[in-house]
């Protein structure tokens, strides 16, 4: 019996150092664009890992420099990513929820054909259609920051499905059939009765997703008129000055700007997407 605990106790060390290596390793690339963000442009490349104290520091100089460089401004960026992620989201949730409940109440085999399609979308890699997806997109003036959700939708719904499905086939069916008897329509059955109980996931996945179209760059860099909307993941990848030359520590301290919202935002609300996921992938 005890040796049965000493081993037990040893398996937990040993996984605990893995796990600690593991976070380690996902931590310094953010520790790296922290520390970097704060130097001088010609230390960046020669201490890379050194802390930004003495002539290395930089102050403020770093983030005016980013944010005033060329002749776009920076916080026509950061709207039009708060805007394409908003819309973006938005319309996963509702599109998506509306279909998953669908897919999971009418049995036939168009929505087993429609689901497992949305299911496949997720392992297509985007490569294999962009060069494809710019030129539909232009034709059907889907290229300004109003219009791209549409596009958003259509690569989030395998995701978003999938985690719907699960939990809508967890609800027990009598709940709506109650609301029917009551008077309530389809419309309002859904928005009433369905919509309250897929709370917790439809919160786990309006964190992934808004954390992916956030962080998103090959998607607006394709689809988007560059010459009048950028969002802030392009407008970093235009700060290079003559001949090619990129000013690191510029670029460091936007790609700080630009993910601390999101390293906040998903500290804030991990404990939901850990709910969501377990409800919607786990039920069903």
């Amino acid at each position: 019996m005890k040796g049965s605990l000493t081993t037990e106790r040893r398996n937990k060390m040993i996984l605990s150092v893995i796990l600690g290596i593991v976070c380690v390793a996902y931590v310094l690339p953010v520790l790296a664009v922290l520390i970097n963000s704060f130097k001088l442009n010609t230390y960046v490349k020669t201490n890379t890992f050194a802390l930004p104290a003495g002539e290395m520091w930089a102050g403020v100089e770093n983030f005016v420099k980013g944010m005033t460089f060329g002749n776009y401004p920076f916080w026509n960026s950061v709207k039009y990513s708060v805007v394409i992620t908003v819309l973006s989201t938005a319309l996963i949730l509702l599109g998506t929820s509306m279909a998953a409940w669908y897919i999971a109440r009418v049995n036939s085999l168009f929505c087993k054909i429609l689901y497992f399609l949305c299911v496949f979308s997720m392992v297509v890699p985007f490569q294999m259609v962009m060069f494809t997806l710019s030129n539909t997109a232009d034709k059907l003036k889907l290229n300004t920051p109003w219009t791209i959700p549409v596009v958003y939708l259509g690569f989030g719904a395998g995701l978003a499905i999938f985690m719907f499905v699960g939990f809508v086939k967890s609800i027990p069916l009598e709940i709506e059939e109650a609301a029917a008897i009551d008077g309530c329509g389809p419309v309002r059955t859904f928005f009433t009765v369905v919509v309250p109980m897929l709370k917790p996931t439809m919160i786990s996945v309006g964190i992934l997703e808004i954390m992916w179209v956030w962080n998103d760059y090959l998607l607006p860099y394709l689809v988007l008129d560059l010459e009048k909307y950028r969002t802030i993941t392009i407008h970093i990848q235009y700060l290079k000055g003559s001949y090619g030359t990129v000013d690191l520590g510029a670029t460091m301290a936007l790609i700080l700007l630009s993910i601390v919202p999101v390293i906040i935002f998903y500290l804030t609300c991990q404990k939901h997407i850990i709910k969501g996921v377990a409800a919607g992938a786990v039920k069903g």
